[in-house]
């Protein structure tokens, strides 16, 4: 977050890779579509809006379909390339292919949302069921790609993050799945979040525990007090409470990293 007269800019920047990201053999406007979505959704969680983009392109098979991708999520959230730079030439491991993305924002709410603001007492919410995107990967290994459109488009909450600005007190967008990134949450606010697995808003309910930590749902997980009138749908989860022995309480048990929380890189 960088402080320019009376704005502030929001950066961001995150690279996907084949193999770890996205599978060999992926429809390349599918992969375009998603590595400008997932930055998009780090704005959201700030509340930025953007204004464009910059892009680090491995040249390979698929460069027709990945521009029409690239083109579509552009069009679609009103954003504008601004540059970057491609390459030719393999991966790290043979014919494997990365790209990255820097996605930069006008922040529309001083002071910018961050995960370190949460306070005891606070209510916790999310927005959104959790393992869409795991049931749409499934779907996609089973080949059936009408299904998979949560894991392959995901969709950054740019109005929602705008609207909620003002009003929490702590936000992020969830990558690698809700216990994990709840606990950073928590982690960083040096507080503990106490959540009610109950109120868990899931796909699919007979795999509860999946769902909430698969990740690549990009949903916002906020903060705010309980009094708040939210101007988004959303869900509360728990509640906000002084720091105990951890960081996360799941049904009043802690959890760490340790026990499974979610996707780690």
């Amino acid at each position: 977050m960088l402080p320019i007269g009376g704005e502030t800019l929001v950066l961001t920047h995150d690279m996907m890779a084949e193999g770890r990201h996205f599978p060999a053999g992926a429809d390349m406007a599918d992969v375009a579509w998603k590595v400008v979505a997932a930055n998009l959704s780090d704005l959201a969680a700030k509340g930025a809006e953007p204004i464009g983009v910059l892009l680090g392109h491995m040249l390979g098979e698929g460069d027709e379909r990945f521009l029409e991708g690239l083109g579509e999520v552009l069009h679609t959230y009103g954003v504008p390339l601004l540059g970057g730079d491609t390459i030719r030439g393999a991966g790290r491991s043979e014919g494997a292919r990365a790209f990255g993305l820097t996605a930069i924002g006008r922040a529309t709410h001083i002071p910018v949302p961050d995960r370190r603001g949460a306070r005891p007492g606070d209510a916790f919410y999310v927005t959104g069921p959790l393992g869409a995107a795991m049931l749409g990967f499934e779907a996609l290994k089973a080949g059936k790609t009408g299904q998979s459109a949560a894991y392959l488009r995901p969709k950054p909450l740019l109005d929602e993050g705008q609207a909620l600005a003002p009003l929490v007190t702590a936000m992020m967008d969830i990558s690698d799945g809700l216990l994990l990134d709840a606990w950073r949450l928590g982690e960083a606010s040096g507080v503990t979040l106490a959540l009610d697995s109950a109120h868990f808003p899931v796909a699919d309910p007979a795999r509860r525990d999946d769902c909430v930590r698969w990740g690549d749902d990009y949903e916002l997980l906020f903060t705010a007090p309980v009094d708040t009138a939210l101007p988004v749908e959303a869900t509360r989860i728990g509640t906000v409470a002084a720091r105990g022995a951890s960081a996360l309480l799941v049904d009043g048990k802690p959890m760490t990293p340790q026990d499974g929380l979610g996707y780690r890189h």
